[in-house]
């Protein structure tokens, strides 16, 4: 295992790798709001021992220091390339998660050499998409539930819906804190105004979207629109909810692992 922090464009960002044995292209892994890289480690567990895997925290979530200014999915695609190529490798294959999923499409447009394959899990278009009821968008507006295992156990099952429903007590376990008020609100922004909608069909990397059946934040719908707009996509819908790809992840990992091989 390795961790360091790396100077990309002007920020710093905390990175983990998890080495392969060179055979495979390596995995980017773009993570949810407000989540640090650990959120994703019963996923990265899951995955065969052969394949690298990098995870980074985004500014202000987990080890990466507060950016002073805020940043847009636009130009901080460009950072992760940047990263990537730092880390000595011309391509990779990406994985986008929840809001990293819109970050996973950004690079994807904007450094199409980079990206080999694409997957995008439980995520959608940004700014335009079929919303979750206010009442779950409410609860996403703050990063309390990172930090209050009270508060997660409580909205857990509205928010995420699947096995949280009936165990929502999980989600103190799933949800590692780390996460600023400034990090967390610089996430917000960075999506706002921001979508892929008219420029899916511009995604030319063979292209892997996954959903839950009971996703209260990404409805199923959403992922269909990726798929239908998305020339070569395949569309995998899973019964489950927003997290189980870390509540879930021995069902999920065979199907992504069996994509990108």
């Amino acid at each position: 295992m390795t961790l360091t922090d790396l100077t990309v464009g002007g920020r710093t960002l905390r990175v983990h790798v998890r080495p392969g044995n060179g055979t495979r292209t390596p995995l980017l892994l773009c993570n949810g709001i407000g989540a640090r890289w650990e959120m994703l480690d019963p996923f990265v567990a899951a995955l065969p021992q052969d394949l690298e895997v990098i995870r980074f925290d985004v500014p202000g979530i987990g080890g990466s220091p507060r950016s002073r200014l805020p940043y847009h999915m636009a130009t901080f695609a460009p950072t992760v390339a940047a990263l990537v190529r730092e880390l000595g490798h011309e391509q990779v294959d990406v994985l986008g998660y929840s809001w990293g999923g819109g970050l996973a499409q950004q690079i994807a447009l904007s450094d199409r050499a980079l990206v080999r394959r694409l997957v995008l899990v439980a995520t959608g278009t940004g700014s335009l998409m079929v919303p979750a009821r206010p009442s779950v968008l409410s609860k996403m507006l703050t990063p309390r539930r990172y930090r209050d295992p009270a508060y997660a156990a409580t909205v857990a099952g509205e928010i995420y819906g699947g096995t949280l429903r009936t165990h929502p007590e999980r989600a103190a376990a799933l949800l590692h804190g780390g996460t600023t008020d400034r990090g967390y609100l610089f996430q917000l922004l960075a999506g706002a105004g921001w979508t892929t909608l008219p420029a899916l069909r511009l995604i030319k990397a063979p292209t892997l979207v996954v959903s839950g059946d009971d996703d209260p934040i990404i409805p199923l719908v959403n992922a269909r629109i990726l798929s239908r707009g998305i020339g070569d996509s395949t569309l995998h819908v899973y019964r489950g909810g927003h997290l189980a790809l870390l509540t879930e992840p021995d069902e999920l990992a065979p199907v992504i692992d069996r994509f990108l091989r």
